[in-house]
Formats: structure tokens, sequence, C-alpha cells
């Protein structure tokens, strides 16, 4: 059966059901919605009631998700049939995958229909002559990862959330995470991908080639958008050999200038093997190496900062002679106090876990606001402090600021913590946070995105006229405001006009 909404200049709407046209007025329109998704769907495709809520928020939100339905196609056919009745009913759609973003990118409510692709996560090919993997959106990040290895090869992108994080999440978000510094954000991972627009339009551009200058790159309009501009389906991933060896220590020092020297000297020494630069300040450190937290502290936890660095090669006697004489320089010129590092698979987990258990900050210190910036580097030592300033002046000398990040490419998190902070201080400490960054031409998000909780602070770190042009890119491709309504900034027409 097929079934399609058919808008038309009066309040009410029609359906047409094999052939007969039954009109749709405003008090019937969800539950028509809902039989026609049903239809074309079947029962198992959409969830409504107790199935809704036995599903938490998000990664981070256990409170149960809210929307009119979760609707779970199988196929980029029966995505475009989803949009399109949703289309005619002006009924808001939010795109859901791992539900790990940070800044509620998912959030629905009970006016929205969540569009879960958890039944795409299939593998379609992996491609070993061209280096390439399409893959379906819904794949966890994780099933990526491994079925590239598996075939000798290597995706790079990776995050603590690999487990849950999907693919098209991570290409609607433009992730980042550990390895930015030698492969690129997810944008430079993507050679292709498959989008249906807000009309039901399947835009196919499964691109398996380096270079394709053939007029505008569209892809490009979906990575990063957050599932404003079409829904994912389907992409065809870039791979790389897999590495053969890896080589990881973690050096401490108490002065910035020391971190400052140590990256481009070991850019210089280590050439394109260097992988990783992963800062962490002492107070972040110490809490992910002191009980309750899993880790221990392989260095003494009275440094001012810990600098995690990996390379990654293909030749092990070489790759290690050029890791150790890295090192042996950086200590000559006199860029770490002290270092360790790791010898076997099990201290490399080791000294990660410290780096990535960033989970101890919430669950040791509630309630706890978190952010996500970038900033040139030679401006993160004042700007730190400036933070820990204004934190410590308006919340006291017991509130605290962890700071950690991947330093190498200008990214840092930082998450703030107080006795008495609430909900309501939010703006505040946004505020904090964020306005130091428009005058070092900084941004508000590095990795994250904008979603709900960063879209008053975009002027920050976007002009007018950039915000204009997003907009207007909006308007053109979802005029009517259907697909993730209310997320990056606001449109002045309702999903419902």
């Amino acid at each position: 059966m097929f079934l399609l909404f058919h808008p038309d200049s009066t309040p009410s709407r029609k359906l047409v059901v094999q052939g007969l046209i039954v009109e749709m007025s405003n008090h019937n329109a969800k539950p028509m919605l809902l039989d026609a998704l049903v239809a074309a769907l079947g029962a198992d495709g959409v969830l409504t009631g107790a199935a809704v809520q036995e599903r938490a928020t998000s990664w981070i939100d256990s409170t149960p998700l809210q929307a009119l339905a979760i609707v779970r196609p199988r196929t980029t056919t029966e995505v475009a049939t989803v949009l399109h009745l949703c289309l005619a009913a002006r009924q808001p759609v939010v795109t859901f995958g791992g539900g790990t973003n940070l800044v509620s990118a998912t959030r629905a409510t009970l006016q929205d229909l969540v569009l879960s692709l958890e039944r795409m996560s299939a593998v379609v090919e992996v491609d070993a002559v061209n280096q390439t993997m399409t893959v379906q959106a819904g794949a966890p990040l994780q099933r990526v990862q491994e079925e590239a290895a598996a075939h000798g090869l290597f995706f790079p992108l990776d995050l603590a959330a690999r487990g849950s994080a999907t693919v098209g999440g991570c290409i609607a978000m433009n992730a980042g995470g550990v390895r930015v510094l030698r492969y690129g954000m997810m944008r430079d991972l993507v050679l292709g991908v498959e989008a249906v627009l807000a009309d039901g339009t399947v835009l196919t551009s499964l691109n398996a080639m380096l270079k394709n200058n053939a007029g505008y790159d569209l892809k490009q309009l979906f990575i990063g958008s957050e599932g404003t501009l079409g829904v994912i389906t389907q992409a065809v991933l870039r791979l790389f050999p897999a590495p053969r060896t890896h080589f990881t220590a973690l050096l401490a020092m108490n002065e910035f200038a020391q971190v400052t020297a140590l990256l481009p000297l070991f850019q210089s020494d280590l050439g394109g093997a260097l992988a990783s630069f992963e800062v962490m300040w002492n107070d972040y450190y110490r809490l992910t190496t002191t009980p309750p937290a899993l880790g221990k502290p392989p260095l003494a936890q009275a440094y001012a900062y810990y600098v995690l660095v990996e390379a990654l090669g293909g030749s092990e006697r070489h790759d290690q002679q050029r890791f150790e004489a890295a090192l042996d320089h950086a200590a000559h010129e006199g860029l770490f106090d002290d270092a360790v590092v790791a010898r076997t698979a099990q201290q490399r987990a080791d000294l990660w876990r410290i780096r990535e258990d960033s989970e101890q900050i919430e669950r040791q210190h509630h309630l706890t606001f978190g952010y996500d910036v970038s900033l040139p580097i030679g401006a993160m030592e004042e700007y730190v402090e400036d933070v820990r300033s204004g934190v410590e002046l308006h919340f006291g000398e017991q509130a605290r600021c962890w700071v950690y990040g991947h330093l190498g490419d200008g990214n840092l998190h930082i998450n703030v913590w107080a006795p008495q902070l609430q909900p309501e201080d939010t703006d505040r400490v946004a505020q904090i946070v964020y306005r130091p960054l428009a005058a070092l031409g900084g941004s508000i998000s590095a990795e994250h995105g904008i979603g709900l909780d960063k879209k008053a602070y975009l002027s920050l770190c976007r002009a007018p006229q950039e915000i204009a042009t997003m907009r207007l890119l909006k308007r053109t491709l979802d005029p009517h405001n259907i697909l993730n309504p209310g997320k990056i900034f606001d449109l002045e027409t309702s999903a419902a006009a």
C-alpha cells in the first residue's frame, strides 16, 4: 500500500489511501499520520506510548524520551516515505542516532516524531583496493572500526562513545575525537553521502573518489548540519592502511610554555606519524587517577600539565627509534619534567583511560556544566586562568574547573562545578566561558555542535551574514521547518505553518 498526504490551500489536508481521498482535519491529523506510518513501515516500525518512554533521552540524560512516536525505517526508500508523509502533515521530525551528542541536538518534545536509524546499521561494502567503506547511517562507529580492521584497514575517527555513536550522527555533528591532528574531522573522512530532503527527495551522492570537482560538493551541506537540512541514510567513508605500530607516552611539566614548545617539536621530529597530542590540566589528571576512578597515577600528581602523545606508524624498529629520539630531543630541550612510555598494549590502554575517563566529573560532582571550545593554542593559558577566575568570582573559592582536551588541534573541554551551582546558572557560566572567545577568534563549539544548548551564543563566533546564510539554506531545503526545528538557530516559520 502506498500512502501519501497532499497539503492544499485550506486548513485541512487530504490523505490518499489506495486512490481514496480522505479529508484530514486538525483533530485527526496525528492519528491518521500514525496509521499511515504503520501502513508504510509495519507495526514494528512505529513505537508509541510506553515503548517510547522506555528509551532514554540521550547518552547522558536517562530521563524517559519524549516524542509523539518513534519510527524505525529499514531502507532509504522508507525514510523518504516517512518524510513525505510528515511534510504533508507538517509534522516535526527529529532524527536520532546513538543519542551521544552533548548539546541537546536530538532532544525531542511530545509534538515531535523521532526518526531512529537503528535498523539501518549495515556495512554495505568494503572496497579494500580503493580503501573505502559504504555503510548505513545507523551503524555504530565501533562496528566501522572493527570492520575496517578485519580487512587490514583503519578508520581513524575515535571517541569515547564509539560503541554508541553512529556514523550518521558523527557526520551530522561533524565529530572530532582524538586523532584530528593527523586525520582531520569527520568532514575529512567522508567521500560521499546519501541523504533524504525534507520533502522526501532522495539525494544520492555516494562518491567513492578522493577527487571529484564536478560542481558543488553537496555532501558538505549535511556534514555538521545536525539533521536540520536532511536525513543522512548512507555514507562512503575513507579508510587508511592499518597502522602497525602505536607508540604512546605521558609527559608531565609545570610550565605551559613547555607544552606549546613540545607540540611543534613532535610534529617536526615525528612528521606525519604524530596522531594525538592530548593535554590534561592538573585537577583533571588528579581526578581521573584517584579512587573511585579506576586509573592509577603513572606520574606524580603534583605537576601542572600532563601531555598524552601518540604516534602511529608502519615499521616497528624505525618507528621506535624515531619516537625515542623525539623524546630524547624534548628532554634535552627541557620540555618535560617526567615521563612514562607505554611498553605494552595494556599500558597504552591504561594511559588512555586516564584521558578518556571524563565521566568521573559528573559521577563525583553533580551538577556540572560542560563546554567544548576552540581557540589559538598560544592563548590557552591566559584564557583558562580567566575562566577559572570568573568562576571563582561568581561561585566562590570552592568552585572547580576541570580542563583537558585535544590541544594539538586547538580544542579544550572545560567542566565547571560549584557546591551551590543550579540549573538556572547555565547562562551565567556560559557567559564566563564563551565571552572571552570572541576577542580571541575562538569558537563556542570545536566538535560538539550547537543544538539547543549553544544557539543563544552562536553570534559570539559567527558573523550576522554567516547566520543569515545558514537560515537561507535552511529555508531553501526545508521551507516548512520540519527537520529538527529549533536546533542551531530559530526560524520565523514554524513547523505548523
